[in-house]
């Protein structure tokens, strides 16, 4: 995603003299065609995330288009004041890219996991929250996301991710994107954990179990039409991120479901309320948290078993 997101603001920057991309000390040999090409549009603010965020605003509010870049929980928990009060208090066009997001730098421990960056930022006011799939969609967000011209999140991860699409979605920020259809369970995922809905889907098919996937690249503002609908239409509503369950995708659902008070069967997947305290690949993690294919396929299954005895029992 990180090499997608290098390629596209690198293109962008050739149309738009506005575009400004701040570093905090990470990503330089990443950025090379962009400073060769844009030398006095790159700076490499350090590790003063804070700092860089303040500039960003600056920046924003003389009519350029900033973008900053590093680690995910360095930019964003690091300077949550400054992106609240210099940023979206302002209401101005600041795209905050957290790079690694979730267990992306599971090898260097709890300073590095970004789990509940979802969490923080959507409760700030004038702040849009995205989480794309893949790097098709980490291109396509952020296109739509400079044409905003408001404050913006763009979490993704790091290197490697499987593609979700075959080529450029048609998506729009605050909608959901249906990636495979279904009939029985409508599964809402984000991020890099999308792949895995599909590979869920595909377990779940040989189970005569059919799965609707959905990438919910927008956490805020949430596409609450299509949930309204998916409640009413299927028997089972899941969640799935690579983030604490307080907060992020699954909580804005179920917040979504109270406000206009539906009331449906829904199952959350993600990192339960401890800090991942385990070192090691971020497959390895996600196994740690369950969150893998052999996991989720046996709660979806049982749960489906267990809807089905209880619409089967007979009254007293």
């Amino acid at each position: 995603m990180r090499n997608a997101f290098a390629e596209e603001i690198t293109n962008l920057a050739a149309n738009d003299p506005r575009i400004v991309l701040l570093s905090g000390d990470i990503g330089n040999k990443l950025f090379d065609n962009f400073k060769k090409f844009y030398p006095d549009r790159f700076y490499n603010c350090g590790v003063a995330e804070a700092n860089m965020t303040g500039i960003a605003a600056g920046l924003a509010m003389n009519n350029f288009r900033p973008i900053t870049y590093t680690i995910a929980s360095f930019n964003t928990i690091r300077c949550l004041e400054q992106i609240k009060l210099d940023v979206c208090y302002h209401n101005v066009p600041v795209i905050i890219v957290g790079v690694g997001a979730g267990l992306s730098y599971s090898s260097l421990g709890g300073s590095h996991h970004a789990c509940d960056d979802l969490a923080f930022l959507r409760t700030i006011p004038n702040m849009i929250v995205t989480c794309p799939a893949d790097s098709f969609e980490v291109k396509k967000i952020l296109r739509e996301g400079i044409k905003l011209n408001r404050p913006m999140y763009l979490r993704i991860g790091k290197k490697g991710e499987p593609l979700v699409h075959a080529r450029e979605p048609d998506l729009s920020i605050g909608k959901g994107l249906i990636v495979k259809d279904g009939e029985d369970v409508c599964l809402f995922a984000t991020g890099n954990l999308v792949y895995l809905a599909l590979k869920i889907a595909e377990n779940l098919k040989e189970s005569c179990i059919s799965i609707q996937v959905v990438s919910m690249h927008t956490i805020k503002p949430l596409d609450t039409e299509m949930l309204i609908n998916s409640s009413k239409k299927f028997p089972l509503i899941v969640s799935l991120e690579e983030h604490y369950l307080n907060g992020g995708l699954g909580s804005s659902i179920a917040e979504c479901f109270v406000d206009h008070q539906i009331n449906c069967s829904m199952l959350r997947f993600g990192i339960s309320d401890v800090f991942p305290s385990k070192l090691g690949s971020q497959e390895y993690l996600r196994d740690c948290y369950k969150l893998n294919l052999e996991n989720i396929t046996t709660k979806i299954k049982q749960h489906l078993k267990k809807e089905v005895l209880c619409e089967q029992k007979l009254p007293y």
